[in-house]
């Protein structure tokens, strides 16, 4: 079924994007906007959406589809694009980045340099009131450290599973020839 504004989202489409919605706003403290416009825009179709065929589509305001939109732009887990003469941006689901897919250790490196500089306040405090900056430090590098294996075997997993048939590939990242 189409998304766009003549044809309004199926029941099941609008109650996967609030059940997404729900799970990002209870996993995550997102607003369930952001959460419903994750789930809404990796089930619709055109997957290309513009602010106001998303706002029709889940029943909310314009202003709303644009905070999250901003939101999940932050996040790379979006990319808007405007094709040429038209004068309003199309927005879709983007999990091409590392960002999006939960590989980028810039978070987890910036967690250790945080873990770091608490050490660094108690400097002379005894080792139990070290534990907690300790180990969080000691995770956090151990993030640092492990992340960029588990990318490298999801993406050689990802083109197993493309070679087998079992996922496809996505025509945005094959027609602009991005590869992760």
């Amino acid at each position: 079924m189409s998304c766009n504004m003549a044809t309004m989202p199926s029941d099941g489409e609008i109650t996967f994007a609030d059940h997404v919605g729900r799970f990002y706003a209870r996993r995550y403290g997102f607003a369930p906007m952001v959460g419903r416009l994750i789930g809404y825009l990796a089930v619709c179709d055109p997957r290309e959406q513009s602010i106001a065929e998303l706002a029709d589509a889940l029943l909310a305001s314009r202003s709303a589809i644009a905070g999250a939109v901003n939101v999940l732009e932050t996040l790379r887990l979006v990319e808007r694009s405007r094709a040429a003469g038209e004068r309003m941006d199309r927005v879709r689901l983007d999990m091409s980045s590392s960002q999006a897919m939960g590989f980028d250790v810039a978070e987890y490196e910036e967690q250790a340099e945080l873990a770091r500089e608490g050490l660094g306040v108690l400097a002379d405090a005894p080792l139990e009131r070290k534990a907690i900056l300790l180990e969080w430090a000691a995770f956090a590098e151990f993030l640092v450290e492990q992340m960029p294996t588990l990318e490298k075997q999801w993406w050689a997993r990802r083109e197993a599973l493309r070679s087998a048939g079992t996922l496809s590939e996505d025509p945005a990242t094959r027609r602009e020839g991005r590869r992760p």
